[in-house]
């Protein structure tokens, strides 16, 4: 049977025009794909006690938990039903988990490395159940292709930049399992031309995905670091210029002139750093382009400003309320394998910035050689807790900095190296301005003009001091925002802050680094109802703020459970809980450094304890201080 049943996938909506499009492949013939012929008996369970964790080479330690799960997710693989016979269904990765999404079938890489790679743990390599389920599962994929090369994600008709993107990486690194393994040799043919015409489309200059500012710029990185694979196995001399052309746009048009990747105008801590990062690391490790090279160096710099590192060497907290698309409020100092950055660290060598943000080779070392001598079973992981992108970085291999680099790379750190600075970034065709101080005792970052996304808070959003750590993170919801809130529950961070700059007596504007302890003034408005001066000394932080009417004052504390917090009037604030006075201020203090919060008035005040944790040793829970007011209130933070 030849993939005819494409108008049976794409339903009725797509009937008219699914009717001319039976071949599921530009160029190839509808008679050239054809349904796997089969068998398709189940792929066998482990062995007992498998897989036993000291067969594992330490940067293979991560194949582990996906080997465990893989019968399943290879018995999951449809095979009875002829219209979606190959759709990985089981709903073991990606959303919505439907036939005509072709982001689920990326697991075919997964599925494509077990075949092709021998080791004493891996029972499965030249397995006939797995490469026959392989081959149904590789021809659905290519089924889903568009006539134009693109494929679908979230709609049937969608021309989806991620899905064909991705798609792209993982077709080509499958691709290069099964030449390895010299398995499915038609199907490789047919793959090569799905490749083919999905670069085509990718890389066309009149694609709107290229369109300035580029939105969601890791999804142009993915198709970008895809297609330098798939040119590298099937070379063609037109389209690698296209791809040339295409990195040299992604560097102008999809990183700001602040330092961060558009997401999809702003910038985002999980998708810069996770995901685009260690995509463009993947095109610098296959040809050493230097264009990516120079990106990493200016994100990197860019980078140093909104993560901050803990006094105590737990981890960083990160300027989390100005990510417009996910929650990532900090990195532990050691992460674990699985750990989706790994890849990006083979930038560090010639990007030594990098380098406090990744775990070190030592610490790394230490977590891998705990994970071979556990007595339990290796874990199992849950349905959407998977993804292909773990596996298909760790042949790359990994350049973590070593300890002692690493120390060296924190001690440069601008708020590290530096106790007096102003710093503006800014993106003028964005309208955002990035403000990041530093005076002796504290370390202010805030953002001002339009905001990028709807999660995104503006105004202050990160205050930290040199002994103590972080005090305040602005989160991305109106409830633990560092803002002054409106009685409808609106907090004026949610809002068009326009502002203006002062250093001293001199206007500040432009990107530029203003030395001196000069107080900082910034003076913004929330149209006509707010007006807001926020002034830095070498110590203090002052919100001198005044309403259209009554606000309510909110701060988002990190806190410690070691922390001993009380109100002005003596009464405890408990951590974890939520405590309320009739007070003039709060004081916390933190091992030897003690933080003032006064608002010189008596007025009720409440600290509630939130949901959000951060970091695992030395854990942080958020806390939230409101104070309502009348209106006009000026609020200090003084810090020792």
């Amino acid at each position: 049977m030849v993939l005819s049943r494409r108008a049976m996938l794409f339903g009725t909506a797509g009937m008219g025009a699914a009717a001319g499009l039976s071949a599921a492949i530009p160029g190839v013939a509808a008679a050239d794909v054809r349904l796997s012929s089969g068998p398709f008996p189940p792929l066998p369970p482990l062995p007992d006690g498998a897989p036993v964790r000291t067969e594992f080479t330490a940067v293979e330690q991560r194949f582990a938990p996906y080997l465990k799960i893989l019968p399943a997710m290879v018995n999951d693989v449809v095979v009875d039903d002829p219209a979606t016979q190959g759709f990985l269904g089981g709903g073991w990765w990606r959303t919505p988990s439907v036939p005509t999404n072709a982001r689920v079938q990326e697991h075919v890489f997964t599925f494509s490395w077990y075949l092709a790679n021998a080791r004493s743990w891996n029972p499965y390599s030249g397995s006939v159940p797995l490469r026959n389920r392989l081959d149904a599962a590789v021809a659905h994929y290519l089924g889903l292709q568009h006539p134009d090369g693109s494929w679908p994600e979230y709609d049937v008709a969608e021309k989806s930049k991620a899905a064909t993107g991705f798609g792209i990486g993982y077709l080509a690194k499958t691709l290069a399992n099964l030449r390895q393994a010299n398995a499915l040799p038609d199907r490789r043919g047919q793959i090569g031309t799905a490749l083919h015409s999905a670069m085509t489309w990718f890389l066309d200059p009149a694609n709107p995905i290229w369109q300035s500012p580029v939105h969601y710029a890791n999804q142009n990185s993915a198709g970008l670091s895809g297609a330098t694979l798939a040119l590298q196995l099937n070379p063609d001399a037109a389209l690698r210029s296209r791809l040339t052309d295409r990195i040299g746009y992604l560097a102008a048009h999809g990183q700001s002139p602040a330092g961060f990747f558009y997401e999809p105008t702003g910038m985002d801590i999980n998708y810069n750093f996770e995901v685009l990062l260690p995509e463009i690391a993947e095109i610098h490790a296959l040809t050493g382009d230097r264009t990516v090279l120079a990106m990493a160096r200016k994100f990197a710099e860019w980078f140093g400003y909104n993560v901050v590192r803990e006094p105590d060497g737990t981890g960083s907290l990160t300027y989390v309320g100005m990510s417009a698309r996910t929650t990532v409020p900090g990195y532990d100092d050691v992460v674990p394998d699985p750990d989706r950055t790994n890849l990006a660290s083979l930038f560090v060598p010639e990007v030594p910035a990098l380098a406090p943000f990744f775990t070190s080779a030592e610490d790394r070392a230490a977590t891998r050689e705990a994970w071979r001598a556990d007595p339990g079973p290796v874990p199992p992981l849950a349905k959407q807790d998977t993804s292909p992108r773990i596996l298909a970085h760790a042949p790359y291999g990994e350049a973590l900095p070593t300890a002692a680099d690493k120390r060296a790379a924190i001690a440069a750190l601008p708020y590290l190296s530096s106790k007096d600075f102003a710093v503006q970034r800014r993106d003028t065709a964005t309208d955002q301005t990035y403000v990041y101080v530093r005076r002796p005792a504290l370390y202010l970052a805030a953002f001002f003009g339009t905001r990028p996304s709807q999660y995104v808070r503006g105004s202050g959003g990160l205050l930290w001091h040199p002994e103590a750590g972080t005090i305040v993170q602005s989160q991305q919801d109106d409830a633990s925002c560092w803002a002054s809130v409106l009685p409808n529950g609106s907090p004026d961070a949610r809002g068009l802050l326009t502002a203006t700059y002062l250093v001293g007596d001199r206007d500040w504007n432009g990107d530029r680094v203003v030395p001196g302890s000069a107080p900082v003034t910034v003076d913004y408005d929330l149209d006509s109802r707010i007006h807001t001066t926020l002034t830095l000394t070498k110590n203090v932080v002052t919100r001198a703020v005044k309403g259209s009417g009554p606000l309510t004052e909110q701060i988002p504390l990190v806190l410690k459970p070691t922390d001993t917090v009380t109100f002005a009037d003596g009464s405890p604030a408990e951590f974890g809980k939520t405590s309320k006075a009739t007070t003039s201020g709060l004081v916390l203090r933190r091992g030897a450094a003690t933080i003032r919060i006064d608002w010189g008035t008596s007025l009720p005040a409440e600290m509630v304890a939130t949901t959000v944790t951060i970091l695992r040793e030395g854990g942080r829970r958020l806390h939230v201080l409101r104070v309502p007011h009348g209106g006009a209130l000026t609020t200090t933070i003084t810090l020792p």
